[in-house]
């Protein structure tokens, strides 16, 4: 019950600053927007870029947005006075990195279903799989919570940006959104596969296409990388709470 308490406050401080759920929704809309057109305007242009294609690996970039406000979430309230207090409360760590995520599976489970309407209106075409593809993106966006409570445990505002741009970095770039990793051979394709954000990817992708077995697979992968940042989170965090 504390921890949902806690929860309603961080889901207030979140509606508070619209600016980034704008955000975290309407820059994935405009590169899909604009990666569209491209692939219409181009002849021979590749199938990849086709909006079928290319809005699952938007969707979830969209939910790279998490980790850059919920990061600053925490880390605010670390740097003033509301935190120490809470410190004081009855309140344990797991309480705190519940209340603090709920609410950001909450948000992120809306902002994937906007960026899947958007797509619709670009062509995409709806089936009822789309509602189960909002399950596993909520799954998913365990991974972006996770690194978001852990850079607000550990970074300052200023320095926690930093940390951020390169996991949204690595979402774009590491995860097959912008191309397809069957083309690429090598180093770069195996690292793709070892970290998460791929098969953040592919667990929607095979959402869509009806196969429960790859799903279940990348699906376990994520979790597993969420479990375990969320554990170094928690440690870090209790740490603080006893400095």
């Amino acid at each position: 019950m504390r921890a949902l308490t806690f929860s309603k406050r961080n889901f207030k401080e979140i509606l508070r600053d619209p600016l980034s759920l704008v955000f975290g929704v309407g820059f994935p809309v405009v590169l899909m927007t604009a990666m569209h057109l491209l692939s219409k305007s181009i002849e021979g242009m590749p199938d990849f870029f086709s909006i079928s294609t290319l809005a699952p690996g938007m969707v979830v970039f969209g939910l790279s947005f998490l980790s850059i406000f919920l990061g600053i979430l925490i880390s605010g309230d670390r740097e003033t006075a509301f935190l120490a207090r809470l410190f004081a409360s009855p309140l344990t760590a797991s309480d705190f990195l519940f209340g603090y995520s709920l609410p950001c599976v909450g948000v992120g489970v809306i902002q994937s279903a906007a960026s899947f309407c958007f797509a619709c209106l670009l062509g995409f075409r709806p089936t009822w799989k789309l509602l189960l593809c909002l399950l596993v993106l909520a799954a998913d966006s365990l991974l972006y919570i996770s690194l978001g409570v852990l850079s607000g445990t550990l970074f300052s505002q200023k320095a926690m940006s930093a940390f951020n741009t390169i996991i949204v970095n690595l979402s774009a770039w590491m995860s097959g959104t912008w191309f397809d990793l069957e083309m690429i051979k090598g180093g770069f394709k195996t690292v793709c596969e070892i970290l998460p954000f791929y098969h953040a990817v592919e667990a929607v992708k095979n959402t869509l296409g009806g196969d429960s077995k790859a799903v279940l697979v990348n699906l376990a992968v994520v979790l597993a990388y969420s479990a375990v940042i969320f554990i170094i989170a928690g440690i870090l965090f209790k740490k603080k709470m006893k400095d």
